[in-house]
């Protein structure tokens, strides 16, 4: 079979090499999966860089932690998979409840991730892809859609009467856009681009602005809506403050960004006075999964598609995911 491996301590594309490889076999517990097709997240770009926790990757190293495919081996005492059934990964090992000790995820620093043509995993990093989905839709799901799933629906709890404001146009966004609608939330976006923020209102958000034009894009946010009750922040502390500002009373900040990071001072006042809440958001378990699923299942959410290569075009897709013109999820065929 056919593999990508990121080399021990490479930084760029130069160290993503494609290679043959001995078939891997299922062990006690695990399952091979055939895989069809994976999608990149900017996670994947922060592991190419050496970026991702602050470290290099200490092995070579099967990168993407998002894909889907089929089961054709099962190993021994496996009773809860099946060879034909259409599966994702779990990102993490974090089955349901509160996180507990769940690592860094596929495809990063210790764990193998999917993009090579046959990959074995656990059986409790295995999950049910939705049967509303194609492949290539599939495979967004891991990580950018289930952290989305996580900031909407935990915490806070969002309805049909509630203002839910996102930052940017990343598959996390987008996701989260998508799912606040099939709740009957109101979508408030930003974006630097008028392009997109053009975009957005096609996918059917209420109001967009763009923060280069407005500096103090939180205060315009909150002057505009009264304030929301959601903000889903995929661009890191940075935006922390603005966030608050954006926000109604009692509302909820789903901090998931990994972008920006500086030491300016936070708002405490609009935190307090508020009473709003910070929450950190890391993806989330599988119990979460399947509530995305049903959920993707019932709506008919489909997943937006920025473009799709093919398996030996791997360095293009990562080439493709860093360009400021994205929107939507790259995904790499492999059938």
């Amino acid at each position: 079979m056919r593999r990508w491996i990121l080399k021990a301590g490479a930084t760029d594309l130069n160290g993503l090499v494609l290679e043959d490889a001995p078939m891997p076999e299922p062990g006690a517990g695990e399952v091979r999966i055939r895989v069809h097709a994976v999608s990149l997240n900017y996670r994947d770009q922060l592991v190419l860089k050496g970026q991702f926790a602050n470290n290099l990757p200490a092995r070579d190293l099967i990168p993407i932690s998002d894909g889907v495919g089929e089961i054709d081996a099962i190993g021994a005492g496996v009773t809860t998979w099946a060879v034909g059934d259409r599966v994702t990964g779990l990102l993490l090992n974090w089955q349901r409840g509160a996180p507990t000790e769940i690592g860094f995820g596929l495809g990063s620093l210790s764990e193998d991730g999917m993009l090579a043509e046959y990959v074995v995993l656990p059986v409790e990093r295995v999950v049910c892809a939705p049967t509303s989905l194609d492949d290539a839709e599939a495979a967004t799901l891991p990580c950018a859609a289930l952290t989305a799933w996580n900031a909407i629906h935990g915490g806070y709890p969002i309805g049909k009467q509630s203002k839910v404001l996102v930052l940017g146009s990343g598959g996390v966004s987008l996701f989260a856009m998508l799912f606040a609608r099939a709740a009957g939330a109101q979508v408030i976006a930003t974006s630097s681009q008028d392009a997109k923020l053009k975009r957005w209102m096609d996918l059917g958000a209420s109001d967009g602005i763009n923060y280069r034009d407005t500096p103090d894009w939180g205060k315009a946010v909150f002057e505009r809506t009264g304030g929301v009750n959601k903000v889903v922040n995929t661009v890191g502390t940075g935006t922390l403050s603005q966030s608050l500002a954006a926000l109604a009373y009692g509302g909820e900040v789903a901090l998931l960004g990994l972008m920006t990071f500086d030491d300016r001072p936070l708002d405490f006042l609009s935190l307090m006075s508020k009473g709003a809440a910070v929450r950190g958001v890391a993806v989330g378990s599988a119990e979460l999964y399947d509530a995305m699923v049903q959920a993707i299942n019932t709506h008919k959410i489909r997943p937006i598609i920025d473009r799709r290569f093919r398996f030996e075009e791997a360095k293009a897709a990562y080439q493709a995911q860093s360009l400021p013109e994205l929107f939507g999820k790259i995904v790499i065929d492999l059938v």
